[in-house]
């Protein structure tokens, strides 16, 4: 067999590393995707955490923080609202600018759900889904302070001592939501949900005075009716 001649042997090796490169990549691609599973599509779905050494405190600092004159981005400039925000929350050594970005994306999140649905809102505040949402409202975002106000009259999943008597709505329809109304000695004074009720109703629970602890799982957060 006679010998290929230089163009012809270049043109076989540009041909392999073609189809080697064109392999790799492909494979690559593939086993990414199938690697990484997507999150579901639900307005309250906690979105994806940036690298932790890398993000921001979701409140105030306890250790050492940057002062007044040391609040400034690399480029531009803060508006008077967000330096204010950064007094006292920034750490020492970390991009005030970082910071910042924390709790503009806690407003984002919270306004993205309460326009779409603002129980969804309010129960992620309550279960504490949205870090430092409660401290980027006021200063960031004080439109959305209803929606803050609203969580803060509720609660979440769990063992609480300090339920008063009344009414209250979960904020889930939840097939698997449960509620105990107790009281002195562990004796049970109420608890639901009761008979007749149907997959996709509203929860609602009815603490009787006297109650000293209110139990519940699978309800996400509880509303004062």
């Amino acid at each position: 067999m006679r010998p290929l001649n230089r163009r012809a042997a270049a043109a076989v090796l540009l041909t392999a590393a073609l189809t080697l490169t064109a392999c790799s990549s492909g494979g690559d691609t593939d086993d990414s995707a199938a690697a990484t599973p997507k999150a579901p599509a639900s307005s309250s779905a906690p979105e994806p955490v940036t690298d932790p050494s890398t993000a921001a405190p979701a409140a105030k600092p306890t250790g050492p923080v940057l002062s007044d004159d040391q609040l400034k981005p690399v480029t531009g400039s803060f508006t008077p609202k967000e330096k204010e925000y950064l007094k006292g929350r920034v750490p020492a050594k970390t991009d005030p600018a970082a910071v910042l970005q924390t709790g503009q994306e806690a407003c984002q999140r919270v306004a993205r759900t309460a326009k779409h649905d603002k129980d969804a809102a309010i129960a992620a505040l309550i279960a504490g889904e949205i870090p430092a949402a409660e401290d980027a409202i006021p200063g960031l975002c004080p439109d959305q302070q209803p929606v803050l106000d609203a969580a803060r009259t509720g609660f979440g999943d769990g063992s609480h001592k300090d339920v008063r008597p009344g009414t209250y709505r979960a904020l889930t329809q939840s097939p698997d939501c449960s509620w105990q109304a107790k009281g002195r000695g562990g004796k049970s004074l109420a608890a639901g949900p009761g008979l007749g009720h149907q997959p996709g109703d509203k929860v609602v629970a009815k603490v009787p005075a006297g109650t000293t602890e209110f139990v519940s799982t699978g309800c996400y957060a509880w509303l004062p009716a």
